[in-house]
């Protein structure tokens, strides 16, 4: 048992790696007091400074502090590691490392805290929508996080000694290879900064890239713009494809027009073609669901003599461009043109051939037409 003893003392004496055992044992209990404080001290932080911003008329202050509730409850176990370390006795090398990792969790809580305030950047940029559109307040907050994540990995690298610049150097040709076989990524990527920039269109738009797609905007991301079609598929599509073709943005028609040709035929009178067109003129014109001649080009005029009809072309637009509601105003004049024909004794012409016979050989028999029985 006194070997045993012995055995014991010369542990707790030498310890573990040089360390004693009890400066072990106490600096794991401090550690452990400060992580358990962590809860307590973040209720106690965060409380009073909550009752501060209560107080206060803007809400950044109370975003700011959401955002930080994660760091702030993060800064007792960065404390509880420090003056653990500081306890033990340690040799030149230990402490240096244990320098080194100290400043590491300080780096960390302090890129972590402005990782979460990044995210304050689109709440701000919010207020100068009138100038940025919605998907490029997006794009600025992912690249302010993106720089902030590049910022504290090259903090870190530099703390433990790793120059930042000759490994960005050292990866030029790598980046150079990876930049020929990424070419359609640069010039999506590319594309979609000029689409944002341009404002071509936004989420909620409905497009058409003729022979590509057509359907309402749901995202514009880094590579490819997210479209929704009418039969609820979503297309994934590169933002080359809309930079490079043009795309038509039917959201942002100030009037939607109807051009009609109506066909009267050739047996119709001057009167009844004049008189026909005066009342859909008229109709056109009284109506309150289409923008008045002197808003934009609206008529109504006898034509052309085509092939098998009299042309009256009819040139107007609605002051809506929803696509139903436009759908309801068409089927009302095309109804009150039905009308308008009928009742001035008119027809409409269909397309038709007329076979004109001037003369006929004596010598050939005309069969005879035989009536149904």
């Amino acid at each position: 048992m006194q070997d045993f003893w012995d055995l014991v003392e010369t542990v707790w004496t030498n310890g573990v790696f040089g360390l004693k055992v009890n400066e072990l044992v106490i600096a794991l209990l401090i550690l452990v007091f400060f992580i358990l404080l962590k809860n307590i001290f973040a209720r106690v932080v965060v409380g009073w400074i909550s009752r501060f911003t209560a107080s206060t008329e803007t809400t950044v202050d109370d975003a700011i502090l959401e955002a930080l509730e994660g760091p702030i409850r993060f800064i007792p176990a960065v404390i509880g590691f420090f003056f653990a370390t500081a306890y033990l006795t340690l040799d030149e090398n230990m402490q240096n490392f244990i320098s080194l990792f100290n400043r590491s969790l300080v780096a960390f809580a302090l890129f972590w805290g402005l990782y979460q305030l990044s995210d304050l950047v689109g709440h701000l940029l919010q207020r100068a929508e009138h100038v940025l559109s919605r998907s490029m307040i997006d794009w600025l907050s992912k690249a302010v996080k993106l720089a902030f994540v590049v910022l504290g990995f090259a903090t870190l690298l530099e703390i433990w000694g790793i120059q930042v610049a000759p490994l960005l150097a050292g990866l030029g040709l790598f980046g150079v290879a990876v930049a020929l076989g990424a070419q359609d990524l640069f010039k999506n990527l590319i594309a979609g900064v000029f689409i944002l920039g341009e404002r071509r269109f936004h989420p909620g738009d409905w497009i058409l890239v003729p022979g590509i797609v057509e359907g309402t905007v749901e995202h514009i991301g880094f590579r490819t713009t997210t479209v929704r079609q009418f039969d609820k598929a979503p297309v994934y599509l590169p933002n080359s494809k809309l930079s490079d073709n043009a795309t038509v943005n039917f959201s942002r028609m100030t009037f939607r027009r109807i051009k009609w040709v109506v066909g009267l035929e050739y047996n119709s009178t001057s009167e009844q073609l004049k008189a026909v067109k005066k009342r859909i003129e008229a109709y056109i014109f009284s109506n309150k669901d289409f923008v008045q001649p002197e808003d934009t080009a609206t008529f109504v005029h006898i034509d052309s003599f085509s092939a098998s009809s009299i042309d009256i072309l009819m040139y107007a637009f609605t002051k809506t461009t929803n696509w139903l509601e436009w759908l309801k105003v068409k089927e009302a004049l095309l109804l009150e043109i039905k009308t308008i024909v009928e009742e001035e004794g008119a027809s409409f012409a269909f397309p038709s051939q007329s076979l004109y016979i001037e003369a006929m050989a004596s010598d050939i028999d005309v069969a005879p037409i035989k009536a149904k029985g």
